[in-house]
């Protein structure tokens, strides 16, 4: 009974347009004061102990990286740049696109950033060269996605912490699936490209002019190489790393580019304090929720319940990705992962799978998400910059959405894709 009242009060309260965190604390305080003896000051405890984190320090200082390179002149460069080396190609502006959400992806950790900084650019860029703008705004969100894959990766750093496991051994482990995700994008992008006839550059650059674009986008390029170095060479922490960013960016945006204005810098602080505020409530509120999960032994009831519906390994995991699928569609992807995993990691754990393998997987479910209705914050975005309704990328968004669940498949039933990498650098 208990279990129904705590999802059945969140639902409600989600479907009458609360506020995430304050659905999940009103669930959690509703459902203590009727089936359970323990004091309310559970809530606050939680909600306390569950923002005092060093590895959730590196959550607003990666936001906050990747908008002063937004702003500052990086990811212009490494769009020019990839642009110089491959535009020349059928659908080179998508496979810009798509690489250029992929570099940017290894600076901010988020999704939405991604798709604001680089569609912000190539959107508006793609229309004028002769592609649909329905597609750009599309391929753009869903590219957009990879910000949480690639590493480094906020929804990661909120998994580690609620699990307990390893954030380096996380941001190494979505390395190759974000790389798969990009091309799957890119292989599609092609594909549609070639038969829709989408305009290409006239010629192929000339070794001089790809140097010279390599040369300007020099110390953009050189962002992700230090900050994912540093980690996995253990100079520094994921958290270290996130404000190492903040201070390499405004180096480069101030001396090498002379792009940084102090509007610029007020406006990234300002959206970074922002978000920040946001998600810190959300964390807040959702450990309370996870607390009183754990206590109530609910996880391990769920894990007995799915148990008993098939032993089947591909059935099963089948069903909690189609679960998580759904719930990203309704949810954001930091209170359903906070909220998620405590309750399905037992399960999968029984299946025989790793904890960094289902870290990887649940948030390639939820990033899908980003492009699916009525959540969807990636398409908004999208939408947002292309000046279209919603209701009109949906449709070029299905197909490279299927792209994106055939390496969900991989990561879901192929260890290596995630582990791989981990028994090359251990």
């Amino acid at each position: 009974m208990d279990i129904a009242a705590l999802f059945g009060i969140f639902i409600l309260l989600v479907l009458l347009s609360v506020p995430i965190g304050y659905a999940i604390g009103m669930a959690t305080l509703v459902t203590l004061l009727l089936f359970s003896n323990t004091g309310v000051a559970l809530i606050t405890q939680n909600c306390i102990t569950g923002c005092d984190s060093f590895p959730l320090m590196a959550i607003p200082f990666f936001m906050l990286a990747g908008n002063l390179m937004s702003s500052g002149g990086v990811a212009k460069r490494i769009v020019n740049f990839c642009d110089t080396l491959l535009g020349w190609l059928t659908g080179g502006l998508g496979i810009v696109t798509t690489l250029a959400c992929m570099f940017f992806a290894a600076i901010s950790g988020s999704a939405m950033a991604t798709t604001s900084a680089i569609g912000g650019f190539m959107i508006p860029e793609m229309e004028e060269r002769g592609y649909d703008k329905a597609f750009s705004a599309s391929l753009a969100a869903c590219a957009g996605t990879i910000g949480v894959i690639i590493p480094p990766s906020i929804p990661f750093v909120i998994y580690a912490v609620v699990v307990n496991c390893s954030i380096s051994q996380l941001f190494i482990a979505g390395l190759l699936p974000g790389i798969l995700m990009g091309v799957a994008l890119i292989v599609v992008c092609v594909i549609v490209s070639k038969r829709k006839g989408y305009q290409k550059k006239s010629r192929r650059p000339s070794a001089r002019e790809v140097w010279v674009s390599f040369k300007d986008a020099f110390w953009a390029l050189l962002t992700p190489v230090i900050i994912l170095g540093g980690i996995y060479s253990g100079i520094f922490t994921p958290t270290e790393s996130a404000v190492v960013a903040v201070v390499y960016c405004v180096i480069v945006s101030v001396f090498v580019y002379h792009e940084f204005k102090l509007k610029d810098v007020y406006k990234a602080l300002y959206d970074s304090i922002n978000v920040n505020g946001m998600t810190t409530f959300m964390v807040g509120f959702s450990m309370a929720f996870a607390a009183y999960l754990t206590m109530e032994r609910i996880p391990n009831r769920i894990a007995t319940a799915l148990l008993n519906v098939t032993d089947n390994r591909i059935l099963l995991l089948l069903l909690i990705n189609l679960l998580l699928l759904v719930v990203g569609c309704l949810i954001d992807n930091i209170p359903a992962t906070i909220i998620l995993s405590p309750i399905l990691l037992p399960v999968v754990q029984d299946l025989g799978m790793s904890p960094i393998t289902f870290g990887v997987m649940i948030t390639m479910n939820l990033a899908i998400g980003f492009v699916t209705p009525p959540y969807g914050i990636d398409l908004f975005v999208a939408s947002a910059i292309s000046k279209l309704p919603m209701t009109q990328l949906i449709a070029p968004t299905i197909r490279f959405i299927l792209s994106l669940l055939v390496v969900l498949m991989l990561v879901t039933f192929c260890p290596p894709v995630t582990l791989g990498f981990l028994g090359l650098v251990q």
